[in-house]
């Protein structure tokens, strides 16, 4: 039988109370790695990490050291990533729906950079801003109207979402923005969804930028930076084959299909794709139930550990990596939480299992430990890190 424990220091994992999440941090530094290397083959392209993937103060460390940016959607964010210490200078605020007092510590912190989705955003970011006496910068997000071909509850670019500004207010935003002194045009922002790995989807946001910048340029509007958000899906079916994502063939992309002005930066916002293989929820098994025409798996991690599956349906592979049988069996696997929806798979093959058994449910590095709660009561999962444990 296959080892598949080879990557997980299993012995340890036995004297720590589950669940809790595991972070490989040298797959963290070789993903960081690897997107430094395609970057550094362009004078003008810059990644900012996409916070809201995962917030943890070790991860937030490791990748403001590989020098990324922070591309952050609240105050919190922001404040999480001042303290794990990214300069300010490199960091964006995006957004839907800023308040106040986010909008006043970003002002105050001097960030690069406000993401702004209307015109009341607009006229309230110039309101705070005046009252400070300062110049906010900002970047527009406009919706493209682009179908990511990703799950409905991630798509963000159509126009039917929530997101951007809708390309025919163009002309009504850029008169606002004439009017208002205490904020300064420097950038377009895009964002058309996540988990996306077909760059067909991406080449088609590219052409649709060049099409939006072409409206710009007619006013005579050549900003400084494009910023096309992020998006890059990872291989959840097989974690360990294809764990760094194709981050050449994303960058080339853009390189072929987008057409920057010479002075143009261009901005990219990696959330998933950095983090997400290097982290994986561990868990033990409480019961093995028999069930009329099924068997189910119970273990002590649930929704509230790892939302996604009851979320989005989203499949992530799971392994048992104590098994010590090579007879197969078919079970649901589920947590103990009191929602039927409490559901990591269903039909999954895995070794015999028993009481006690360890599960490792793979690629949850990223929108894991960061939306777990604390629904029934539950306490919120500790971390742990292959080069600490």
């Amino acid at each position: 039988m296959r080892n598949i424990t080879s990557n997980f220091p299993v012995d340890k994992f036995k004297e720590i109370q589950t669940p809790f999440y595991y972070y490989n941090t040298d797959l963290l530094k070789a993903t960081l790695s690897a997107i430094n290397t395609e970057v550094s083959k362009y004078d003008n392209y810059h990644v900012h990490y996409a916070v809201k993937a995962n917030t943890n103060p070790t991860i937030l460390g490791i990748i403001k050291d590989a020098g990324l940016g922070a591309d952050c959607v609240s105050g919190g964010e922001i404040e999480a990533v001042l303290k794990a210490g990214f300069a300010p200078e490199k960091i964006v605020f995006a957004g839907v729906g800023k308040s106040d007092w986010e909008i006043t510590i970003a002002l105050e912190a001097g960030i690069s950079c406000f993401n702004v989705e209307s015109i009341p955003e607009l006229e309230n970011i110039n309101e705070i801003a005046k009252g400070m006496n300062k110049i906010a910068s900002v970047a527009l997000r406009i919706n493209p109207n682009v179908d990511a071909h990703t799950h409905s509850y991630i798509t963000t670019g159509l126009s039917e979402n929530k997101f951007g500004i809708d390309i025919t207010l163009i002309d009504k935003v850029l008169d606002k923005l004439s009017e208002l002194k205490n904020v300064k045009l420097t950038g377009l922002h895009f964002h058309f969804g996540s988990q996306i790995t077909d760059m067909d989807s991406f080449r088609s946001l590219a052409i649709r930028v060049n099409e939006i910048q072409d409206i710009f340029y007619r006013r005579m509007i050549i900003v400084e930076s494009i910023n096309v958000g992020g998006g890059l899906g990872v291989d959840y079916q097989n974690p360990d084959k294809n764990a760094i994502p194709t981050f050449h063939e994303y960058f080339e992309t853009f390189r072929k299909h987008l057409a920057l002005r010479p002075i143009q930066q261009l901005h990219f916002e990696l959330g998933r794709s950095v983090v997400c293989q290097c982290g994986s929820l561990i868990s033990k098994v409480l019961y093995v139930k028999e069930g009329i025409d099924k068997k189910f798996v119970i273990l002590d991690a649930g929704m509230t550990e790892l939302i996604r599956p009851a979320l989005y349906q989203a499949y992530h592979k799971i392994e048992n990596i104590t098994a010590d049988s090579s007879k197969k069996e078919i079970y649901d696997v589920v947590g103990p939480i009191c929602e039927s929806s409490d559901c990591f798979g269903k039909a999954i093959e895995l070794p015999e299992t028993k009481r006690g058994d360890i599960f490792a449910i793979r690629s949850a590095g990223a929108y894991g430990e960061i939306m777990a709660s604390q629904y029934n009561c539950r306490r919120l999962p500790k971390s742990y890190f292959s080069d600490t444990i």
